[in-house]
């Protein structure tokens, strides 16, 4: 879980650095593009081959992979506008909006712990945003756009968990983000100098290493012990956001995040002991 939270983090300072000559959607198509040579490579090169890439469920794939372009999108997006800290602390509201859209897409009760979860969650982003005291920029609205995304993403991954393996849920994604990535940078896309060709590498590479940890960190040990680590993220990028941008560390945004994290850490308490 270590290796995610290292992954996630090196990612917003990829991104940051490739900023510089790319815009948002180059940035996602060359993205795709790299993720789709790393798992051709993988099929070609495996014992499973190609075969391993073979689904039942193309459309629900599909729809997967849309609906996580948009938090993908909200995310690399607002990397640009706000600072690290902040964009951690509102994507961290993903589980939160999941709690709230479950009922609906996936027919789950909203019990009075996840309901008290998503109340704490909200007041935590109350005070991160702190509307009437602060202007709510464009990069915390895009953001809070993308959590959502990420939030049906993840939903649609629960679906299609029971038939698919990890591998092919990440194949289908490049595969199917990079047509889309392409028509979006059309009209501003180019080569990339050296410098910026190896962060968007770096970029492809820590996204699926990422999944990959998170993956394996749920099969050595229960998600209650596993998920809360991913908190550790925040103070993290709130470090690496003063030592190497010189953005000021706001005890707002640190107090607002351990609220949404705190709903988030309060609501698997309550799941495990279910469990």
């Amino acid at each position: 879980m270590l290796g995610a939270v290292a992954s996630f983090s090196a990612i917003a300072i990829a991104g940051r650095e490739a900023y510089h000559e790319m815009d948002v959607y180059e940035l996602m198509f060359y993205r795709s593009v790299i993720g789709v040579v790393i798992f051709m490579t993988y099929g070609a090169l495996s014992k499973g081959g190609f075969a391993q890439f073979r689904t039942q469920r193309i459309g629900l794939h599909f729809v997967r992979n849309m609906v996580h372009l948009v938090g993908q999108f909200g995310w690399f997006y607002a990397l640009a506008l706000i600072p690290l800290a902040q964009l951690f602390a509102l994507e961290f509201t993903t589980p939160l909006w999941i709690a709230i859209l479950a009922p609906f897409l996936l027919g789950e009760r909203l019990t009075k712990t996840r309901l008290a979860a998503v109340a704490l969650g909200f007041a935590g982003v109350l005070v991160v945003l702190r509307p009437g005291l602060e202007t709510i920029n464009l990069g915390s609205i895009v953001m809070l756009i993308g959590a959502m995304g990420f939030a049906g993403a993840m939903m649609m991954t629960k679906r299609l968990a029971p038939t698919e393996k990890p591998m092919t849920i990440l194949f289908y994604m490049a595969l199917m983000q990079t047509p889309v990535g392409l028509l979006l940078a059309f009209n501003t896309l180019h080569w990339p100098s050296p410098i910026t060709a190896m962060w968007l590498v770096l970029i492809s590479i820590l996204g699926y290493t990422a999944h990959f940890c998170i993956v394996r960190a749920m099969s050595l040990a229960d998600a209650i012990v596993v998920a809360p680590m991913d908190f550790l993220r925040l103070p993290l990028i709130a470090v690496v956001g003063v030592v190497l941008y010189a953005e000021p560390l706001e005890l707002w945004v640190l107090l607002g995040g351990a609220l949404v994290l705190l709903g988030n850490y309060g609501n698997l308490m309550a799941e495990r002991k279910k469990a």
